[in-house]
């Protein structure tokens, strides 16, 4: 059975991130874009002030101020809507912070469908796709608040520029400060051996409350968090693509070129298995509540149990490389 150990938003994790580092470290500097207290940095601001800059509705100038800061030696994190970051910026970030490989350390607010009801134009569905493409970028999908703050942390003590992606709305907390955590290493967080479930962010419950499930059905499905998409854990997916023979992808985003393509891609290369993808499959969000969005949308566990019925049944009627 799967504890929940509360409800947060990740968007305060990222900050309670922060804040932890201000207390540390004297480099870290953050700038936002007129979305301080939405984004969960505005204690930050309220505690080192002579650290703190607010550019404005300018998310290109905050890039270029952050890569300023980057360049005379502090660790300047950003953060605004990941939709305005990755989208007005992305040129910026590309040429400005990737080429140079200069340490920005990025936040994506209000990700994917959960932003409800600010609609289509703030709901962040591609960024994971924009921003892996990128040279020398890192992206991390937390899966609640306490991980999202160990990612915060953790980006600090990494060089080059990296996306952190996080939420809006409280979602449950399934890790504890003693979970462990390194960028670029996978979480294996249930045992099977039927089909794996590889899933990220908010996904990660839902593939949870789905594993259980499909255990009443006797299909254990191993369920791992990979939080880290670039570096992704290739060695964790090609050992359980070998264990299980039959994957099943789970993220809030586009199919098309996010954490899904992101599996098969390693699985092209290494050891191909039957592979089923949920996510939001090339449609734009629209407004409404958040877990109605995530109803339409078909990201419930609900339909994590029909990708693994479906994957499952193609394992069987096919012959494995």
């Amino acid at each position: 059975m799967t504890r929940i150990f509360g409800m947060k938003a990740t968007r305060f994790g990222f900050g309670d991130g922060l804040i932890e580092l201000g207390k540390t470290n004297s480099k870290v500097f953050v700038l936002g874009a007129d979305t301080v207290n939405s984004v969960g940095i505005n204690n930050f601001k309220d505690m080192f002030p002579d650290r703190f800059l607010n550019v404005g509705i300018a998310e290109i100038n905050l890039l270029g101020m952050a890569s300023g800061l980057a360049i005379v030696g502090f660790i300047p994190f950003v953060s605004t809507y990941g939709v305005f970051v990755s989208g007005r910026a992305w040129e910026q970030i590309r040429t400005t912070v990737c080429y140079s490989n200069l340490n920005v350390k990025i936040g994506g607010s209000h990700a994917g469908l959960m932003v409800g009801q600010d609609g289509a134009t703030h709901q962040a569905l591609e960024e994971i796709a924009i921003m892996r493409c990128l040279p020398n970028m890192k992206i991390i999908v937390p899966c609640d608040s306490i991980e999202t703050k160990k990612a915060v942390i953790a980006s600090a003590y990494i060089d080059g520029p990296v996306y952190i992606r996080y939420g809006r709305e409280n979602t449950p907390i399934i890790t504890t400060d003693n979970t462990f955590f390194n960028i670029g290493t996978a979480n294996i967080l249930k045992d099977g051996n039927d089909v794996a479930i590889l899933t990220c962010g908010t996904m990660v419950y839902e593939s949870l409350m789905a594993a259980e499930i499909l255990e009443k059905k006797n299909i254990r499905a191993k369920v791992i968090n990979i939080h880290t998409i670039k570096p992704i854990d290739e060695k964790i997916i090609i050992a359980t693509a070998k264990e299980c023979k039959a994957i099943v992808t789970a993220e809030e985003h586009q199919i098309y070129g996010g954490f899904g393509s992101a599996i098969a891609e390693v699985l092209a290369k290494n050891f191909t298995v039957p592979i089923e993808m949920v996510g939001v499959n090339d449609k734009f969000g629209e407004s409404g509540d958040a877990m109605d969005l995530m109803k339409k949308y078909e990201l419930k566990d609900k339909n994590i149990v029909t990708a693994v019925l479906k994957v499952i049944k193609r394992k069987n009627s096919t012959k494995h490389c």
